[in-house]
């Protein structure tokens, strides 16, 4: 059977980990190294650093971060946040990233994940999808950090991202972010039963059963999370140990 992941995520902006609501309303949860560190020894599966304001600022990602990061957890790491380029890409996986997350460049010119996955293989090139909900079982695209509408259908961008490269989905309900209220699991269901890669749900989790019910309901293949894991409502190990007496594989 395979395992569910936990992967905590580091929303970074300034070189400060950060947190808020909806993509808004920022608040400052920590230096992102020793909160890498932290939840390393916890017993993180992975771990995401995506630099939320780089694509907004039209600069790359902090490389120097990530090279110290890598130097001193030893789990897989994503990374996103204004990688347009195949030689971007390049930079982040020498850089210690196991794997490059897109997402406004990679609707811009989709054949950016093809050819990241020609380049570095299919596992290594993650499609993260920011999508607001605009009716009954309809979710459109934002970009720019949530700031812009591309007007894609968010489950026919999936399926597309999925078809031409993407070895995995990151998918962020918008309206769910940061509220605590539990993850768009129709948007998650929708998406992961429409594409053959695995999908990571992000955006609203609050308590150990909306983990539970995004793996189950919303049939994804890993939670993220922010709120619960930096502000101290819960430990990676209480996470896993409440999946595993609920029957979901988890790494111990």
């Amino acid at each position: 059977m395979l395992t569910r992941r936990i992967i905590p995520c580091l929303d970074v902006t300034g070189g400060r980990v950060v947190k808020g609501q909806s993509f808004l309303n920022l608040r400052d949860a920590g230096d992102p190294v020793s909160l890498a560190q932290f939840y390393y020894e916890q017993g993180a599966d992975e771990l995401a650093f995506l630099d939320i304001t780089a694509t907004v600022e039209s600069r790359k990602t902090m490389a120097s971060i990530i090279s110290e990061l890598s130097g001193k957890v030893f789990m897989p790491l994503t990374v996103g946040g204004g990688i347009r380029t195949i030689e971007d890409m390049r930079q982040m996986l020498l850089s210690g990233a196991d794997k490059v997350a897109i997402n406004t460049a990679a609707v811009a010119r989709p054949e950016l994940i093809s050819e990241g996955a020609v380049k570095f293989g299919s596992q290594c090139i993650v499609v993260a999808i920011d999508a607001k909900r605009i009716g009954a079982g309809k979710w459109i695209v934002r970009t720019h950090s949530a700031s812009q509408e591309s007007g894609l259908d968010a489950v026919e961008w999936a399926k597309k991202a999925a078809a031409i490269g993407a070895g995995e989905l990151l998918v962020t309900s918008i309206d769910s972010d940061g509220q605590k209220g539990g993850y768009d699991n129709e948007l998650n269901r929708a998406i992961s039963e429409a594409v053959s890669v695995p999908l990571i749900a992000s955006g609203g989790a609050g308590t150990l059963d909306h983990l539970y019910d995004a793996l189950t309901v919303g049939k994804a293949d890993a939670v993220l999370a922010a709120s619960i894991f930096h502000y101290g409502s819960y430990t990676i190990e209480q996470a896993k140990d409440y999946l595993c007496r609920k029957g979901i594989a988890v790494r111990q």
